[in-house]
């Protein structure tokens, strides 16, 4: 069986999942596309043997010749679309964020609840990362005990003009609230974020780095430096400190030359360089899933949770304070993590 994926959403990352699902996973192909360009959109479906352009998210949603969504719209449009697919009984696999407020994304968990099986799938990639499960199975067998502490780097060598400080915890370190509240099985209780010397590449009025202290339930603390200025690399960071030892995330997927009493190796450029195994991972794992009538993955209670935490970040950082994080009882639906 191959599964009819419909995508709205053609910019960047749209694409790149649209030669993933055509030219290097297995079991799906790209059967309809929409965009709010819908000129870039139907450049795209031209060049997609059978695809068929949409005039809207909804119009494709409803179409009979999609099995399944993907979302890769802006933001703000993402709570429209999940709940116009849980609706139709379609599954989704949503970018993140899952939406762009805690209120959007309950009622995403309200609608899922209500049809009593689920249906989304939320982008956090990292889950997928060989390097990543290496680390959570290390912390996780119990072999180097319990933990106590974890320390996190996501560095960018730039952003673009009109990338914000706010977007520093909802765009780069929301990844890191979702490696943390997986990597331990737990809830984070509280968030502060703390303000480094500015750096000099920063645009005024930016604050950049930010160090974002994430308290889990559990009493493990979790440190996140997250610098969008790095200019070397895309440098992604991580160590979990345990009672009985440590495990770390390995330095590079490449070689590491030694010669001439130094040794160097290389650094991803972007996220895409980084991260393409994962996605291809992850991909998969969705296909696979909603071919054989499930779902799988981070679900729409880890979006929702995400996003609150942010909010809390988010807060954190306007305030300077230490801001708790209230999340509502996770549903039944949701409780096997």
């Amino acid at each position: 069986m191959t599964l009819n994926v419909g995508v709205i959403g053609v910019g960047m990352i749209g694409q790149d999942h649209i030669r993933r699902l055509t030219d290097v996973l297995s079991g799906a192909r790209v059967a309809a596309v929409t965009d709010v360009d819908l000129d870039r959109a139907r450049t795209v479906a031209d060049d997609l043997p059978g695809a068929t352009l949409h005039p809207s998210g909804q119009d494709l949603i409803a179409a009979p010749g999609v099995d399944a969504v993907l979302v890769t719209s802006w933001g703000p449009t993402h709570e429209e679309y999940v709940l116009a697919c849980i609706a139709a009984g379609k599954q989704v696999f949503c970018e993140k964020p899952l939406a762009t407020t805690r209120e959007a994304c309950q009622r995403i968990v309200d609608a899922e609840v209500a049809a009593g099986r689920r249906l989304v799938m939320v982008g956090f990639m990292r889950r997928y990362d060989a390097r990543y499960r290496a680390m959570k199975e290390a912390v996780t067998s119990g072999d180097i005990g319990a933990p106590l502490l974890m320390h996190a780097s996501h560095r960018n060598p730039s952003v673009p003009s009109f990338f914000t400080s706010d977007m520093i915890i909802n765009d780069s370190a929301v990844h890191d609230i979702d490696v943390a509240r997986w990597m331990f099985d737990d809830e984070i209780a509280a968030v502060t974020v703390l303000k480094p010397r500015v750096s000099s590449k920063a645009a005024a009025g930016f604050d950049d780095p930010l160090v974002v202290l994430l308290e889990m339930t559990s009493g493990v603390l979790v440190d996140v430096e997250a610098s969008v200025n790095a200019a070397y690399g895309y440098d992604i960071r991580g160590e979990v400190v345990c009672e009985d030892g440590t495990v770390e995330l390995s330095e590079s997927a490449g070689a590491i030359v030694k010669r001439a009493g130094h040794f160097s190796g290389r650094v991803p450029a972007d996220w895409r360089e980084r991260f393409a195994r994962a996605f291809d991972t992850e991909f998969q794992a969705w296909i696979d899933a909603v071919t054989a009538g499930t779902t799988t993955g981070p679900s729409a209670w880890d979006g929702y949770a995400a996003t609150v935490v942010c909010d809390a970040g988010l807060a954190a950082l306007s305030s300077g304070q230490r801001i708790p994080v209230v999340l509502g009882e996770r549903p039944d639906l949701y409780k096997e993590i």
